[in-house]
């Protein structure tokens, strides 16, 4: 066994990595770049080498460097974690050369499934079923055309080099494919250095399934069975679980047979992915690639087997066989995985950068049946750079049955409170509580179909409305209380105003609170209540009990009142006196302002490109700019026929969120 290992990582990756170098009492070197000098894995690691500026181009990405930083460590071997030079076969071959050992699969494995384009050949040829669709060198957009006609609309058109959801675009038509392959090409270019594409068949209602396997370098493979995947937005995804609630033990066989013949195939020595693609109407798949590193979601496969992927991987790089057989894998209960990103889903799932003013996730372990698991790279008072993927932290659950394991999971979330930035949080939620999740009745287009116009929140229950404008009462109610004592108004309770009107979205609440040691008796609209608290009502989290229930509401207090979020529910209320809220209702409602002319960038980004200047006709929809964030490149349109008559902005520019790009004359 190795003495030391580096981490050619970072973020929560790096983290998870150290958690079970300790355990094996394997110490751990990282490199780290500008923008990672203060994090949480640099300062948990037992040594860390910086190796450059924040672009991976110019320091995560360079072998030299991650080399250099192995040799000064004394490290016998690397782990690159996922992205970055997970999949580098060249990277592989240089560590072999400087006889140190890579926590991954052999450089001809990585070859022949890292590229999407030669693994469908070996699939092919392994007998494994593969999607339809044109496997070669793709001239320029109109061969893209072409070869997307032939195949019939509509196509995928996919990096070959790609992964994590970079580099892919759906299209429906001939326009889309004429936009989207130069961006995918773009995309391809700027974040694997390699621009080559190929263009599949875009299965409709598809379920994204992935089985995971592992194997040694005695010829050992075996696989830990399915991951459930559809739950995505831009091809990213968003929501895993193990197993997958559509298929049945005689479709799971064969999977993982498939899986375990393509693996063998070219020789796999260490923890991969073989994904598919699979029907929700007759549970036909078909092969889409194989990943040839750990995978961001593997903690769900953990949960279920009992095994540790990363411990797996380095006791195969270090020789050793694997310690089980396919026989002795058992699937044990059920475990889901939501991605907490930096990003507003308000504002169609864009990226949100910033400093984590609080960041305060559940407690970790074990209670009763249900295990709860954090893995995270960040701190309170870290900052959320631009420059690398949105990934705040992955929340696992796992239970007895799928409905336990989402339960928790809802429970969780609804623990998990972030500020400074945006989170995808609400969304989480509520997808925990919509009835299609909870069947296993979804898609990858479930984003699409259950939010069509974007994700606006979900309305409260008529039990959630009371509970949210009970919880903005009470607070309003202790924090008058407490006011009145500090500054030595108290001349009995009687004089504490009890009585208030709770203006919750616009509707008026007459409401009643009697505070005492527990909580509160609360009278709404004439109904009475009972509502507990194990938290006080001045936190950021609320927790307690209504009428007999457990709940958690975030709320956050503002001079325009209270704002609380609740499993996808994001309320404001007003809290006044009964008098007062007489006075709010004659207070007229400002008038937005008209900013149809203007284009402004909606995230904080990099400039790619301007396509448009003063003069020039533009109509609604029609792309007239690129702004590149985290990693992925977005495309700007206008949002209404008109003319350019203002261009502020130039490719290579820094944009802020909402900052004017371009003026409509």
């Amino acid at each position: 066994m190795f003495d030391k290992i580096l981490i050619a990582n970072r973020g929560e990756v790096a983290v998870r990595i150290i958690r079970t170098a300790r355990r094996l009492g394997i110490k751990t070197a990282i490199v780290f770049s500008e923008a990672d000098a203060d994090s949480l894995a640099v300062d948990m690691a037992d040594e860390a080498v910086f190796i450059g500026p924040p672009p991976a181009a110019q320091s995560y990405l360079v072998i030299d460097k991650i080399v250099a930083a192995a040799k000064l460590t004394g490290a016998q071997a690397i782990h690159p974690g996922f992205g970055f030079l997970s999949e580098k076969a060249e990277f592989a071959d240089r560590l072999q050369a400087e006889k140190i050992v890579f926590i991954g699969p052999n450089a001809h494995a990585i070859r022949a499934m890292g590229d999407k384009i030669e693994s469908k050949k070996s699939a092919a040829e392994a007998g494994v079923s593969c999607v339809p669709g044109f496997i070669g060198e793709i001239e320029g957009v109109e061969h893209a055309v072409q070869i997307s006609e032939d195949i019939g609309y509509p196509v995928m058109i996919k990096a070959s080099a790609g992964g994590g959801g970079k580099g892919i675009r759906v299209a429906y038509n001939r326009k889309e494919v004429e936009e989207g392959f130069p961006a995918v090409r773009a995309e391809a270019k700027g974040a694997f250095g390699d621009d080559r594409i190929f263009i599949e068949k875009f299965v409709t209602a598809p379920r994204h399934i992935e089985i995971q396997v592992m194997g040694d370098k005695h010829g050992n493979v075996v696989h830990l069975f399915e991951r459930e995947c559809s739950i995505q937005r831009r091809n990213q995804k968003v929501i895993e679980e193990a197993p997958s609630p559509l298929l049945d033990d005689k479709t799971r066989m064969a999977m993982g047979e498939q899986a375990c013949a393509l693996a063998r195939a070219v020789n796999y020595d260490s923890a991969g992915t073989v994904e598919f693609v699979a029907s929700g109407a007759d549970k036909s798949f078909y092969f889409l690639e194989m990943n040839t590193r750990l995978q961001v979601e593997h903690p769900v496969s953990e949960m279920i087997t009992g095994l540790d992927l990363v411990e797996q991987m380095i006791r195969v790089a270090a020789g050793e066989k694997l310690a089980f057989k396919q026989k002795d894998l058992k699937i044990k209960g059920w475990a889901i995985e939501s991605r907490i990103y930096a990003e507003d889903p308000y504002r169609n799932f864009l990226p949100s950068i910033g400093r984590l003013r609080a960041y305060q996730a559940p407690v970790e372990g074990k209670i009763g049946d249900i295990t709860l698991r954090n893995e995270t790279g960040v701190r309170e008072g870290d900052e959320i750079s631009m420059f690398y993927d949105p990934m705040i932290a992955k929340l696992i659950t796992h239970g007895p049955t799928r409905i336990a394991a989402i339960d928790a999971q809802a429970a969780a979330l609804d623990n998990f409170l972030i500020d400074g930035i945006a989170d995808n949080i609400p969304f989480l939620g509520a997808v925990m509580e919509e009835k299609d999740f909870r069947k296993g009745d979804f898609t990858t287009a479930y984003i699409k179909q259950h939010f069509p116009d974007g994700f606006e929140g979900v309305p409260p229950t008529a039990e959630q409305e009371k509970l949210l404008i009970a919880t903005a009462a009470i607070v309003r109610s202790f924090t008058a209380r407490r006011a009145r004592q500090v500054s030595g108004q108290v001349n009995g309770a009687s004089s504490w105003q009890r009585e208030w009107v709770v203006v919750l979205d616009k509707a008026h609440h007459h409401t009643e609170v009697d505070l005492d040691a527990g909580g509160a008796d609360v009278v709404i609209d004439g109904k009475k209540h009972r509502y507990e608290t194990t938290t006080r009502p001045g936190a950021r989290i609320i927790t307690g009990k209504f009428d007999g229930k457990p709940f958690s509401v975030k709320i956050k207090t503002s001079p325009e009142g209270y704002t609380m979020r609740l499993r996808g529910v994001t309320a404001r209320a007003l809290v006044a006196t009964p008098r007062g809220a007489d006075l709010y209702k004659k207070i007229p409602e400002k008038q937005k302002a008209d900013t149809s002319k203007l284009i402004v960038s909606p995230m904080p980004g990099l400039v790619i490109t301007v396509d448009v200047k003063p003069g020039q006709e533009v109509k609604s929809g029609e792309g007239v700019a690129v702004v590149e964030a985290m990693k992925m490149q977005n495309i700007i349109r206008a949002e209404r026929d008109g003319v350019i008559s203002k261009v502020n902005v130039s490719a290579g520019a820094s944009v802020a969120a909402d900052e004017v790009m371009i003026e409509l004359a």
